[in-house]
């Protein structure tokens, strides 16, 4: 099966965690001055995993969360969303769920992530060994996934079943150093998970962090664009960079007013994979990544912000359009 073939297909298997999100309401208020706080699912995973399903896909997700309220919440989020959680494992002890406590606002983000003892990272490889895989198309997963062990071994055994079973491989590079014991150990795991993937979504940043310096992430993405991968080199306000399918092409991004930072990359993701799940251009698909994203920015939460078909095709309806045309780099 070829990555296009596999996610035409519209059947995602998720690995990675989901966690919960508290928020300061009204938006702009800073989370030292809250006195209310909104509480929504979280995680980059679980986002991606809800964004693929409200935009008309299947996902499923692979994850442990804790055997308390929280991870009960995080799983009743699941079947709200409809993502499939039978794979989602409870984990007693002291492990918890992550939580993220951020601001909808731009000036002066806080956003503050609490991973210390984090359930997801017990997922292990018997929770791979217990997947289907001849049930899914495709294999998404981030960073994250592979911070700390035995979290980290299971996403590469993981890697190892979908190649066997034929599935393409889809990595969002979601550097988080927050949760990683080194620099180097990060650039090491996360450069040998992009060697692995079919598909890699990373921004400027990420991809020069892989490579060593800032200034050295595009050489580091046309690399990695050997043997028929996808890369998209997202640079923030200046758009993005898809090499793949035979060529290399710039889109630019959706301009809009901003009322938080978070959510985007997880927004765009889903918004990716499923254009490309309804037989669209990669150009097209990366656009509509795009719009995705610029729609999560302007609304509260990162989950509950996530569009469906009918909020995508709206804001495409009523939007001006991309800040630059699509063009051959």
């Amino acid at each position: 099966m070829n990555i296009r073939e596999g996610i035409a297909q519209g059947r995602f298997l998720v690995v990675g965690r989901v966690g919960i999100d508290l928020y300061p309401d009204p938006p702009g208020t800073a989370t030292q001055d809250a006195l209310n706080m909104t509480v929504g699912m979280g995680g980059s995973s679980a986002n991606i995993a809800a964004g693929l399903v409200k935009l008309g896909c299947q996902a499923a997700l692979v994850t442990c969360v804790s055997d308390d309220s929280i991870g009960r919440y995080c799983c009743n989020q699941l079947d709200a969303y409809g993502v499939d959680k039978r794979h989602v494992r409870a984990v007693g002890g002291e492990f918890r769920n992550s939580l993220a406590v951020y601001e909808t606002r731009v000036e002066d983000h806080q956003s503050v992530i609490y991973r210390n003892g984090a359930a997801d990272f017990q997922m292990d490889r018997a929770d791979i060994d217990a997947v289907d895989f001849s049930q899914f198309s495709a294999l998404v997963t981030a960073g994250t996934v592979f911070a700390a062990e035995p979290s980290r071994d299971a996403a590469f055994y993981a890697f190892e079943r979908a190649r066997a079973a034929g599935l393409p491989v889809i990595f969002d590079v979601d550097y988080r150093p927050y949760s990683w014991p080194s620099a180097q150990v990060a650039a090491d795991v996360l450069s040998c998970a992009g060697e692995l993937s079919d598909v890699i979504v990373g921004n400027d940043e990420e991809f020069g962090f892989m490579a060593g310096g800032l200034d050295k992430g595009l050489a580091k993405a046309r690399e990695l664009s050997s043997n028929g991968r996808i890369i998209v080199y997202k640079m923030g306000a200046e758009g993005a960079i898809t090499i793949g399918e035979g060529h290399e092409r710039q889109t630019g991004i959706y301009p809009v007013t901003a009322l938080k930072p978070t959510g985007a990359g997880d927004s765009f993701m889903a918004g990716m994979l499923a254009g490309i799940a309804q037989g669209r251009s990669l150009d097209e698909a990366v656009l509509r990544g795009s719009a995705c994203a610029a729609i999560v920015v302007g609304r509260p939460g990162c989950a509950p912000a996530m569009p469906d078909a009918a909020d995508l095709e709206q804001f495409l309806e009523t939007h001006p359009g991309p800040t630059a045309r699509t063009a051959d780099v």
